[in-house]
Order: structure tokens, then sequence, then C-alpha cells
């Protein structure tokens, strides 16, 4: 483990993880994300404690007590991935938040080109992480291949992996979406919505390092249908938003 880390008092950036039973992914993960950020941002990392029944919790608070800038956030029970990160979200101190899986899939090394994009994009409101070489089984591809396709088909969102946890947003602009259980597969379409820009870095793919998969991609299928009719509803009644200005007196 690396040495104590100084504590940070107002980061411009947060790193939030959601994870739930993912013990021996705890301190590896970490590190790496340590190794791609220190001395190139004030940063937090905000674990996301899921209503893990393994020894997640008790791993996190060792770790806490050598690095100053970690947090840890826990549900009471699972409330599944999007939960989880709306709640780091909402705890999150940085102006820029970016998110990444807790099993190992994720590699931290591309956290700083999506921070990068956010930070020097004006109108980007999300960098959106593009997987390549995907480490799942062909059948968990299939599934992947099917749900992007529909899901671009109908709400147009120009992104061909919604699924990829390495993401990089503006706080206030995640905090403007309409909170649903799902959310965190349709944001860029709901980033297009309130008039921001979507940028896409490929980042490569690698196996989990311990444990099973926690979170399904699309595995509640009517679930998953239900909420794209709701996404594209509410693109559909979106209206421009007036220009506004306050009258002095």
């Amino acid at each position: 483990m690396s040495s104590p880390q100084p504590s940070v008092s107002q980061p411009s950036v947060s790193i939030v993880v959601p994870v739930r039973n993912e013990a021996d992914n705890i301190v590896p993960l970490i590190e790496e994300i340590g190794a791609a950020l220190d001395g190139r941002w004030a940063y937090e990392i905000i674990y996301v404690n899921d209503g893990s029944t393994d020894a997640t919790g008790e791993r996190l608070g060792a770790v806490m007590k050598q690095r100053d800038n970690l947090r840890q956030l826990r549900h009471a029970k699972s409330g599944g991935q999007s939960a989880a990160v709306r709640s780091g979200v909402r705890a999150a101190r940085g102006a820029i938040v970016a998110t990444l899986d807790g099993d190992g899939q994720n590699n931290p090394a591309f956290l700083p080109d999506l921070i990068a994009a956010v930070e020097n994009g004006s109108r980007v409101g999300l960098a959106a992480g593009q997987r390549v070489g995907r480490k799942d089984t062909g059948f968990k591809k299939f599934q992947s291949r099917v749900a992007n396709g529909v899901r671009n088909a109908i709400l147009k969102d120009g992104t061909r992996d919604t699924g990829c946890g390495l993401k990089a947003f503006r706080r206030e602009v995640f905090l403007m979406m309409p909170y649903f259980d799902g959310l965190h597969r349709f944001l860029p379409a709901l980033v297009r919505r309130e008039g921001y820009e979507i940028a896409y870095v490929d980042v490569i793919d690698r196996p989990r390092r311990s444990g099973v998969s926690n979170y399904g991609f699309f595995d509640r299928l009517w679930i998953g249908i239900m909420d794209l009719v709701g996404v594209w509803w509410l693109i559909r009644r979106k209206k421009p938003t007036p220009d506004v200005t306050e009258v002095q007196a």
C-alpha cells in the first residue's frame, strides 16, 4: 500500500465506485486509481458499498486509515448500480465526477482522458468510455450488442456502448437527470436532452480480477424495455429551455 495521502479539503474531481461483494478487488483497484491520478488533480474516491455481505466494508475501512481522500458510503440493503452511482454523485464534492466498476474490468489508466475531455470541453457534459476487446462471455457480448442496437435505433444517442462503467461528467449535469433504476445506461441520451455534447474515449476492457458479476446488463428484459420507452417519451417532451435574465429595479 502506498504512503498515507494528504487530506483533500476541496477536490476538483470525485471518483465514484459502486460495489457489492467485491472485497478482493478493493485494494488493487484503489492503488491503480492512485497511480492514474496522483499529482494530476485534487481528487477524492467515494466507494458506495451497496449492501455487501462479504468483507468489502472491512477492507475499505482498513484502506481509509491510510488514504484520507477515500470515503465509504453504505446502503443498508442493495439498491442496484444506478442507486449506488446516484448516492455517490450526491455526496461528491468535485465539480467533475468519474465512475468505474469495482470489479477491476475497468482500467483506471483511462480516467485522465475521460476527465480531461470534460474539463477541456465547455459544452461537454459527459465523456463516455467505449469498450474495445471485450472480455465478457460470448452470450453477454451478444446481449450487449442487441441492447445497444435497439437503444440507439430508438433514442439515436450516437453511442455504441452505454454499459461501460468508465464515464466522466459534470456533477451539475447529472443532477439535472430524472432518477430511475437503470439511469446510468441512458446517460448519453439524457445528457443530449439537456443540450450538452458527448465525448467518446475508447477504453480497453480486461477480465475481472476475482468474484462474480453482481450487476447484470439488461438482464431484466421487460424493465429495460419500459425504461427505454420512458426515456424516449422524456426526449420527445423536452422543450428548449428559455434564456433567463433577472430584471433589476
